[in-house]
């Protein structure tokens, strides 16, 4: 079945690079976060070539549900008591002018993309997370988000019983794919390019190298290991919707913070149906599409099933995304990633971040995410599992045959039986049965013999 997004946006194809070229800025990634910064570079006069492996918003951005919201989950409480107030101000501000900017230009540019502002709840099943949900809600409004706990009889439109939920007003959703076809109607876009490797000012592509003062990675996972380390530094999990057709509208969008919660959003008489996600490479029975299934058969038995997808995310360890300059010694380079299932506010902040940087117009936000940062108050538990699982995998690696290896860094590849698929657990990378790469950050398929 086609992608929702992808099947109801007639995106203009664009040919491929063809030589050596030299510009001002390259960005790798015609995703969300692509576009827009090269779209904010060209508003503040500069111009920026972008370069893509296959077609343009053709990786996370057509598999996204496409919430703009500064509801990112249990995000709030944690970042006041882990990384002190003026981080947590700064991230919660940040997202909140992400939905105004996207807002913004939706209106100046006269795009219909079907934006919608409405309202975001973060519920619980689970009595036992109440008080939860409640702290988050003190910590949110503490941060300047309009938001506040809500009883479960304030809810109506679930097909179950909830014990609470925080609501984040003015909130929004929209079509991401009509929002980039118009967006990138002026911007110089190379597909089928993709970048090979990159050392110094150059990147070389399969189809010729460019030269550039500035070099932007918005490719999900940052691919090149030295400088920067972000392998490190995150992981990968996989989720998974399920579209059902001729649903009634709801009035909000909805995220769960139950270990087998679902989130749920609607794009006009289609409901999508988010969850069963998982560690890539670690999948259960009880996870992935096979789950979605069954609680669409159990909340919805008269429902129509018209699409079915899976995404990537990247989870850093302190829960905020990385978003500035590659590395203290490739100052030339600039790096988006780590979006922790929020991708599209994510995709705003980092292009504001970036472009100012390149423009040199001072920022307020690039303190708060800066790729420099250590916190290890904030990451440790995760920073430790993430060394575990890549210890393991590495291990695994050491006795197994060649072509049950990633070829980023060496770890066994576990196969996925419901997407059919070959997955790292270590870093993410995905390969279909055939071998061929799925996800990054390897750059070449698998050799079957």
């Amino acid at each position: 079945m086609e992608l929702i997004w992808s099947s109801s946006a007639n995106l203009q194809k664009r040919e491929a690079l063809h030589g050596d070229i030299r510009v001002q800025t390259v960005i790798i990634g015609a995703g969300m976060t692509g576009i827009l910064t090269a779209y904010l570079l060209k508003k503040n006069g500069l111009d920026a070539v972008i370069i893509e492996a296959k077609q343009m918003g053709s990786g996370q951005t057509e598999r996204t549900t496409a919430k703009i919201t500064s509801q990112h989950g249990m995000i709030y409480d944690k970042l006041l008591r882990k990384t002190g107030r003026k981080r947590a101000e700064i991230y919660a501000r940040a997202n909140e002018e992400a939905i105004r900017l996207y807002e913004k230009i939706i209106r100046e540019e006269q795009i219909e993309c079907h934006f919608k502002r409405l309202p975001a709840y973060l519920y619980t099943r689970e009595e036992n997370r109440v008080r939860e949900l409640k702290r988050e809600a003190v910590a949110a409004r503490a941060l300047g988000i309009h938001a506040a706990f809500v009883e479960d009889s304030e809810i109506y439109e679930l097909p179950f019983e909830i014990n609470g939920a925080v609501r984040f007003e003015n909130q929004a959703q929209f079509h991401p794919l009509e929002f980039i076809k118009h967006l990138a109607k002026d911007l110089k876009i190379y597909e089928n390019t993709k970048a090979i490797s990159v050392k110094g000012h150059e990147v070389y592509t399969d189809r010729g190298t460019i030269t550039a003062e500035n070099i932007v990675f918005a490719t999900h996972y940052p691919f090149i290991n030295v400088p920067g380390f972000y392998f490190l530094r995150e992981h990968q999990e996989r989720s998974y919707v399920l579209a059902l057709a001729q649903m009634q509208e709801l009035s909000g969008m909805y995220y769960s913070i139950d270990k087998k919660g679902l989130s749920l959003r609607s794009a006009g008489d289609i409901l999508l149906l988010g969850g069963g996600g998982h560690r890539t490479g670690k999948i259960t029975c009880h996870e992935g599409i096979r789950y979605l299934k069954e609680m669409a058969g159990h909340y919805y038995p008269d429902s129509e099933e018209c699409a079915v997808w899976s995404a990537q995310d990247c989870m850093p360890h302190d829960g905020i995304p990385f978003i500035g300059k590659y590395s203290i010694f490739r100052p030339y380079w600039y790096v988006a990633t780590g979006f922790h299932k929020w991708g599209m506010t994510s995709a705003m902040v980092s292009a504001v971040i970036i472009s100012n940087k390149i423009c040199g117009i001072p920022d307020l936000y690039e303190k708060a995410f800066t790729p420099q940062r250590l916190l290890l108050r904030a990451g440790i538990k995760n920073l430790l599992i993430d060394i575990g699982e890549s210890v393991l995998g590495l291990g695994k690696g050491l006795f197994s045959k060649k072509e049950n290896k990633c070829p980023h860094m060496g770890c066994r590849l576990e196969w996925n039986p419901q997407e059919q698929t070959w997955e790292c657990p270590c870093h993410g990378s995905r390969f279909s049965e055939e071998g061929e790469l799925r996800d990054n950050p390897a750059q070449v398929g698998l050799r079957k013999n």
